[in-house]
């Protein structure tokens, strides 16, 4: 399950061995306005061909795959630059659903986000080019309910069947919140596409090992 916003693409250069894996991959759908995290899953279960599979997701998506364990049953779970519990989200996060302050961010302006950088130069062009190819779902419904919806996930206790993967880097979730996780040395959030040969030398063993 790519991160919020992102689109399958994000894992393009993520090679497993053919023989040993069937790889499906799960993309967003619209929600319902108000709709709660679990009724969200789902609708996203029929996405899922694999009786006790691997969950693998990245960023939000590593909360999506930990909800849908709770509705099916899985092998293990994977995630990568995520988080296990509302416990490690960072301050500004807890702050946030406090003050409610993620629901006043002009989440309208996400469709038109790759022109308005571009005229307005506040990121780099490389990082405009990343945006353009791997954010795909622009839809303000959807963002207003991702980000309200990752603001009040309320699981305190990460599942036992889990294996997290952290960047040291990651600026979005820093890792001095972040336990019990097998650290990348130098891995931003980013990290799935522009660190991708670690997660190709490393995925494998870590969905085979019991």
């Amino acid at each position: 399950m790519p991160g919020m916003a992102a689109s399958p693409q994000i894992f393009e250069y993520i090679k497993l061995p053919s023989k040993q894996f069937d790889v499906h991959l799960m993309e967003w759908i619209l929600p319902v306005k108000n709709e709660s995290i679990r009724d969200y899953c789902i609708r996203l279960l029929d996405q899922i061909k694999h009786e006790n599979p691997v969950l693998i997701g990245v960023s939000f998506g590593g909360v999506i795959v930990q909800e849908l364990s709770k509705l099916l049953p899985v092998k293990k779970m994977i995630i990568i630059s995520s988080v296990k519990s509302n416990k490690e989200f960072p301050r500004r996060m807890r702050l946030s659903k406090v003050t409610h302050l993620h629901k006043a961010l002009p989440t309208t302006l996400i469709k038109h986000f790759g022109t308005i950088a571009s005229y307005s130069k506040i990121l780099a062009p490389k990082k405009i080019e990343m945006y353009n190819k791997y954010l795909s779902v622009n839809d303000p419904l959807y963002m207003d309910w991702a980000l309200n919806t990752i603001i009040n996930w309320d699981q305190e206790k990460a599942p036992d069947n889990l294996i997290h993967i952290h960047g040291d880097s990651d600026p979005v979730f820093p890792i001095k919140y972040i336990e019990n996780c097998i650290t990348v040395e130098g891995g931003t959030h980013v990290m799935i596409i522009n660190r991708f040969r670690w997660f190709n030398e490393h995925l494998p063993q870590l969905i085979l090992d019991n």
